[in-house]
């Protein structure tokens, strides 16, 4: 798979990461998503493949692309056998994320990614579009710290595996009002909090790498991306666990369902009965390979964001992969013009 799809999933989000890029600044956050959705699409419809969206733009967006369920590569088509054997291709199943931060983009902040995640048919969690509790932490940390466990015995937890005083740690949280205690006690605790307002997938990622100074991600955020943080996390060894959260008092703002109980029974109908299953990153990930690839739109710890000059742009981006155990970082100049008339700075 990752022989196959390697370079090709990284173009995916270096078209998504460019097109939404050109609206940076801009305050359209819808548009920004849009033109990302409208070139991830076009892209992964020129790949030789058997796609299935299993985690898309979501059922609030009633979504016209990249939505739940949508087939995507050439092989999908109704005259796929005109270009390829498809019986010969493995399915696989595709979680994407076109421009995860919105906001971000559309307000010039740091930490927005074009990001997606794949793997062989039935190898992603099909998160409902709900919110998930999540705990994610550095490889030493796996399977030491708990989601049960309170923040404050997490940081010990983690002062321990780390070597480090919880005075150095620094955790990661959405800014928003159902994390008010979390916050408190984390500080209480002694470690240091990172405020963000949106985009927690690159908060997640970055507790796998050293030295980008974010030892944890902590709180509740959407489930999809969770799927998405779970995938890259597993590649990487680190720790990452979430949580599905159903009740809309404890998110207080955007979750799909009028109450607790619909809510349940609405996993109940996907197939979840145990919707207060704590889930690990081998569980929401558990495909034989894995593939994770990430492009910055705008500058984050990880990767630089587009970057447009004449005639072009230059990209970062992220690939990693379960089969070779690798994460490549890609720097990739764009020619949109002839060669010749390129200013490379």
């Amino acid at each position: 798979m990752e022989n196959t799809l390697g370079l090709e999933i990284i173009e995916v989000v270096e078209q998504a990461a460019i097109a939404s890029a050109r609206w940076m600044g801009k305050g359209e956050k819808n548009t920004a998503d849009q033109v990302a959705v409208e070139a991830m699409r076009e892209r992964m419809n020129k790949i030789y493949m058997r796609g299935r969206i299993v985690i898309g733009e979501g059922e609030r967006d009633d979504a016209p692309m990249l939505y739940i369920g949508e087939e995507v590569g050439i092989c999908t088509r109704e005259d796929a056998k005109e270009y390829c054997n498809p019986d010969e291709l493995v399915e696989i199943d595709i979680a994407v994320d076109p421009c995860e931060g919105t906001n971000l983009v559309a307000y010039g902040q740091n930490g927005s990614m074009a990001v997606l995640a794949i793997s062989e048919k039935g190898g992603l969690f099909a998160a409902p579009d709900f919110y998930m509790k999540k705990l994610a932490a550095p490889p030493l940390a796996r399977g030491h710290v708990d989601i049960n466990k309170s923040a404050t015995e997490n940081l010990k937890i983690l002062s321990e595996c780390l070597n480090r005083a919880i005075e150095e740690l620094v955790v990661v949280v959405m800014d928003r009002p159902r994390h008010k205690e979390l916050i408190q006690e984390i500080r209480q605790a002694g470690a240091r909090v990172r405020l963000i307002s949106d985009g927690d997938v690159s908060a997640a990622i970055s507790c796998a790498f050293s030295g980008t100074n974010v030892h944890a991600l902590m709180g509740i955020g959407a489930a999809p991306e969770g799927v998405i943080s779970a995938a890259a996390l597993r590649c990487l060894g680190g720790h990452f666990q979430g949580q599905l959260i159903y009740d809309p008092e404890v998110v207080k703002t955007g979750l799909i369902g009028e109450s607790k109980e619909s809510n349940i029974a609405r996993l109940k109908e996907m197939g979840i009965d145990n919707p207060d299953k704590v889930y690990n990153a081998d569980e929401l990930a558990s495909g034989d390979t894995v593939l994770f690839a990430a492009c910055g739109i705008t500058p984050g710890t990880l990767m630089e964001g587009v970057r447009f000059f004449k005639g072009g742009a230059r990209t970062q981006s992220l690939v990693i992969s379960s089969q070779s155990r690798t994460a490549r970082f890609v720097d990739t100049i764009h020619m949109f013009e002839e060669p010749k008339t390129l200013q490379l700075r």
